[in-house]
């Protein structure tokens, strides 16, 4: 629950670095918050109106993530548009943001695990 607060309050910083832990976790409530607003919409008759909302608060600290997550491989921000090339984007984005970051610091700053430890 840490991670998914910690990148709610960086709302919208694009520099620095995130660990693969901070953005996978962030990944994971956000679907668990999303399912549970699916029900929910349902339920309600309201059908993507909740989901809707949740969405587009937290499009851009998912965004902010996924840049600091590339920044730690050492790849710039720009690189998240290459969600946008049909089929092999997305995919080669999902392996980007599970590959591990480098160790040592690079020009966004030093690793997040040294900082964390």
């Amino acid at each position: 629950m840490n991670h998914y607060l910690d990148v709610l309050k960086k709302y919208a910083v694009f520099s620095g670095r995130a660990r693969r832990q901070e953005y996978w976790m962030y990944a994971l409530f956000n679907v668990g918050i999303i399912v549970v607003l699916a029900i929910l919409d349902a339920v309600l008759g309201t059908a993507p109106i909740l989901v809707g909302i949740y969405a587009l608060g937290v499009f851009l600290p998912g965004l902010a993530v996924t840049v600091r997550r590339l920044h730690d491989l050492g790849k710039s921000g720009a690189w998240f548009l290459i969600a946008l090339v049909p089929l092999i984007g997305g995919i080669w984005l999902l392996v980007l943001t599970a590959s591990e970051g480098q160790p040592q610091a690079n020009q966004y700053g030093e690793n997040p695990k040294a900082v964390h430890a």
